[in-house]
């Protein structure tokens, strides 16, 4: 799927410098961006993830 983005003349500058300091195009770095953010457990994950692991922490601590 192809996605069209706008940014300013500052935000394109800084992209194109970010991705040639990398040695990859722009459109590459961004896809590849977009693909960890998307890829990232969502909040409610997050919290019930600390809830359990500072629930048990006690238990952890004895087991290890």
């Amino acid at each position: 799927m192809d996605i069209t983005v706008s940014l300013s003349d500052e935000q394109s500058q800084r992209l194109v410098q970010l991705a040639k300091s990398l040695s990859i195009d722009p459109i590459e770095w961004v896809s590849a961006a977009v693909g960890d953010f998307l890829s990232q457990p969502d909040d409610d994950f997050k919290r019930a993830a600390s809830h359990v692991l500072s629930k048990n922490q006690e238990l952890y601590d004895r087991l290890s």
